[in-house]
């Protein structure tokens, strides 16, 4: 057994599949079954039990994927010592954060940690989805979700409130539903999930209401979905911060304001995997955020005026 052989299997299972490591290896699948053949032969047991779909390890494979990775992670450390000595920290940070929350909360959290961290390298997906974080190789992931996934670190970042809203020359013109079920038959627009029928939840102290919605129109962009709001397209069901300046200057008016309203979950969560080895700029940038949230005042991160 020897290093690459280690390194070998915390990559397949990392990956889930032997495929998608033999992708991150730029190795064909049959080589990476190879030398997971071998290892298995020089250690006398099997260490992957391979199914259609996943590669999930035996108790010695996970004993073993343990010991690779604490392996990799003294590496890592040494590496980063050799290469950082006299040198501003430097390395990379592949980030997914969701549309509206990224570009309008953590956009300037970014550039000053760009500013303050010249050298790491900070590479920025703006999308929201709820997925698996190797699907894109991700090292952190923010998400709006009702509960963490068990097999993730999840380090909350604060409540997200949605608010029912309109232009001030909608609300002029058509009123404002003041009743939850009117949200029914209203023209709203938000964002969805495809392939589920859309629905918000509403809290009031100890009571919890849904109301399905129809829509006029659906968007992941949350700075579209601004734009529609304030072009008086219909009443909006978005997080607080997405209209929470125009809130302010009195173009946008709020309404249901009693109730507490969620559509995709109530709680922000920065999430990574339990088990990997992390650079020293990936726990800068974990703290760093942490730091921000801590220090913020308003709405998911916005400074009180």
């Amino acid at each position: 057994m020897d290093l690459q052989s280690l390194t070998l299997l915390v990559e397949i299972l990392d990956a889930g599949n032997l495929s998608a490591a033999a992708r991150r290896l730029k190795m064909s699948r049959a080589n990476v079954s190879y030398h997971l053949n071998q290892l298995e032969r020089s250690v006398g047991a099997q260490l992957v039990r391979r199914t259609t779909r996943r590669a999930e390890p035996t108790e010695i494979g996970l004993r073993l994927y343990q010991h690779g990775l604490a392996i990799q992670g003294e590496l890592l450390a040494a590496r980063e010592s050799v290469t950082t000595l006299g040198q501003s920290l430097q390395g990379r940070v592949r980030l997914s954060v969701p549309s509206g929350y990224g570009q309008l909360v953590m956009s300037g959290w970014l550039i000053d940690f760009k500013r303050m961290y010249p050298g790491i390298v900070l590479d920025v997906l703006f999308e929201n989805r709820i997925e698996d974080l190797l699907r894109d190789e991700v090292d952190i992931a923010i998400r709006v979700i009702p509960e963490p996934p068990q097999n993730l670190v999840a380090r909350e970042l604060g409540p997200v409130r949605y608010v029912a809203c309109a232009s001030r020359g909608y609300a002029e013109a058509n009123g404002l539903p003041t009743q939850l079920d009117q949200l029914h038959g209203a023209p709203v627009v938000t964002s969805a999930v495809v392939g589920r029928q859309l629905r918000v939840s509403a809290y009031q102290g100890e009571e919890r209401r849904e109301v399905i919605l129809e829509p006029t129109l659906i968007s992941e962009n949350f700075l579209f979905l601004r734009q529609a709001i304030l072009a008086g397209l219909g009443i909006g069901l978005v997080p607080d911060y997405v209209v929470l300046d125009d809130v302010r200057r009195g173009e946008v008016l709020t309404t249901l304001d009693d109730w507490r309203l969620s559509i995709f979950g109530t709680g922000m969560y920065m999430l990574y995997m339990p088990n990997r080895q992390h650079t020293r700029a990936i726990r800068t940038f974990i703290d760093f955020i942490l730091e921000r949230v801590r220090g913020a005042t308003g709405p998911m991160g916005q400074s009180a005026p």
